[in-house]
């Protein structure tokens, strides 16, 4: 969703963070099978920025981040979400129509340094042709279903699509069932996980519905309609640990007050307390994707945002662990 634009000339004024030079990432290795295309990026580090900004639970520990330093008319802008693959890679997709691969780079600690084999896939509409429209082609959630499908969320045109094996997605998408609700224009299905029987859903203006094959029932309504300034949902993974969701949280205020949280979400929908607040004077932008993977006996969550293709927003990546 693009309401930051007006507001991004205040937002870069403000945050800091400290960074260091950028460095270049490697792309996806000559032309691959599948339809995936090299792609060309930097990496510079980031933390957490001026103390009073980030708030973390006892239990949650900062463990690095990067900022995805991009050329001006690079397709890997406008990064809507993300999620990890079984053999250690990531899967992303933007609100302009493309999915994104690539490897995370750890260090020996375990703490983010930064990405590799970064590759392009255009996505494709169900008669296979590419997608050219912004009216087709506004991705905003990712889930891997329990057969390893990948599903995609969409606003504007409001729907769901399974794009098969995330690593050889298929030209001819199959719609999968969605919520039979009338979202707003820019305000549609955000937040997409794999469910205990299927998928769940969210909506940035509000509500939580549980879908399989054969229908979509509401968990939680979406009334009243939530504003900008709430905390809404905007990306959402399943826990590892198998209880329930981990949920990442949008909220922002004229002129610059931009934030984000972190927080559990249960079977019923309800919210836990929050884990991760990122706010001013701290480092924050806006995030939009969040994945949950296990990593030496924590959980590891990265989270991503969306830097609209504004050069006065940032494409950042950020890492942190929860204990139990």
């Amino acid at each position: 969703m693009n309401l930051f634009r007006h507001w991004a000339p205040t937002l870069a004024a403000l945050v800091l963070s400290a960074c260091a030079g950028a460095t270049s990432v490697t792309p996806m290795a000559g032309s691959t099978a599948g339809g995936w295309s090299p792609a060309a990026a930097a990496v510079r580090p980031v933390n957490l920025g001026w103390p009073g900004g980030a708030r973390l639970q006892d239990n949650v520990r900062f463990a690095g981040g990067v900022e995805l330093v991009l050329a001006e008319d690079s397709r890997l802008h406008s990064l809507s979400d993300l999620k990890l693959l079984d053999d250690g890679s990531f899967i992303s997709v933007s609100d302009a129509g493309d999915l994104v691969r690539g490897r995370l780079r750890l260090d020996a600690g375990g703490r983010l340094t930064g990405v590799d084999q970064l590759g392009l896939h255009r996505l494709t509409l169900p008669d296979g042709a590419p997608i050219l429209e912004k009216v087709d082609g506004d991705a905003e959630g990712l889930a891997i279903d329990a057969r390893g499908d990948l599903l995609v969320s969409f606003e504007r045109h409001h729907r769901i699509w399974n794009y098969g094996d995330p690593r050889r997605p298929r030209s001819r998408p199959l719609p999968v069932r969605s919520p039979d609700t009338d979202f707003p224009l820019n305000d549609g299905m955000e937040g997409i996980a794999a469910g205990p029987s299927g998928w769940r859903v969210t909506g940035e203006s509000g509500g939580v519905w549980d879908c399989t094959a054969a229908r979509c029932v509401v968990v939680t309504a979406p009334e009243p309609r939530l504003s900008d300034r709430d905390y809404r949902i905007t990306g959402m993974d399943r826990d590892p640990r198998g209880e329930g969701w981990l949920v990442v949280q949008r909220s922002f205020s004229p002129p610059a007050d931009a934030r984000a949280r972190v927080r559990r979400m249960d079977v019923t929908g309800a919210l836990g307390p929050v884990l991760i607040e990122l706010k001013l004077p701290g480092t924050t932008d806006n995030f939009e994707g969040i994945a949950a993977t296990r990593l030496d006996g924590m959980t590891r969550l990265y989270l991503l945002s969306d830097d609209n293709n504004s050069a006065r927003q940032r494409t950042l990546l950020l890492a942190f662990d929860v204990t139990p």
